[in-house]
């Protein structure tokens, strides 16, 4: 049995771009290969306003994006729209709440997220917008509420960070393919799953 990572934070832009191709690419994976979703956790909690030159610097990566993977879609309302900060452990959390009550809804939270980040101009650092989202899956919202903020969901994010960070991860998103007990950095290609698909093939055929 392999194991391919998934090295991600629900707000990284590039793991929205790269997120088409992730479907394509876990859809045709062998049977052999089993996906675990690691939050990598990009900005710690903070309460303070993102600097402009940050947020100018953002708005540029989102250009890059939309270059570089066509139809990927940003709204760009958000940066009016919102009091944007630079934190996104509190949607890291919103996704292990809902790990925590079922597991199957994990990539419905991360999609969520997505969505109303980046299409919706809504901001996910914010607690409210995370619980607002949790209310359109089948969660329990009085759970969901009390695990986003608590010691033990705070301990799990740390957890999985270390851990993200003992594989190697360098970036958001990283797929990392362990194998007869070897680590494999897949390379990423935001524009063709038979290329990464190519790769692990070739690594788990031996």
């Amino acid at each position: 049995m392999s194991i391919l990572y998934y090295i991600h934070d629900p707000m990284c832009s590039w793991c929205w771009g790269f997120r088409p191709v992730w479907q394509q690419l876990q859809e045709r994976l062998p049977s052999a290969v089993t996906i675990h979703y690691i939050l990598g956790g990009l900005a710690e909690d903070s309460n303070k306003l993102m600097p402009e030159k940050l947020q100018a610097r953002i708005r540029q990566t989102w250009q890059s994006i939309q270059h570089e993977i066509p139809g990927t879609q940003f709204n760009y309302d958000f940066w009016a729209n919102n009091l944007p900060r630079r934190s996104t452990y509190p949607s890291c959390r919103a996704v292990i709440a809902a790990r925590k009550q079922d597991r199957s809804i994990e990539k419905k939270m991360i999609e969520k997220i997505q969505q109303a980040y980046y299409l919706q101009a809504r901001n996910p650092s914010d607690n409210d917008v995370l619980v607002a989202i949790a209310k359109t899956l089948d969660l329990d919202i009085q759970k969901f509420s009390q695990d986003i903020n608590s010691d033990e969901t705070k301990i799990a994010l740390a957890n999985e960070i270390k851990f993200s960070r003992q594989l190697g991860a360098q970036g958001f998103p990283s797929l990392i393919l362990q194998h007869h007990e070897q680590n494999f950095f897949i390379h990423l290609n935001y524009n063709n799953a038979s290329v990464m698909l190519d790769e692990i093939c070739d690594l788990t055929s031996g």
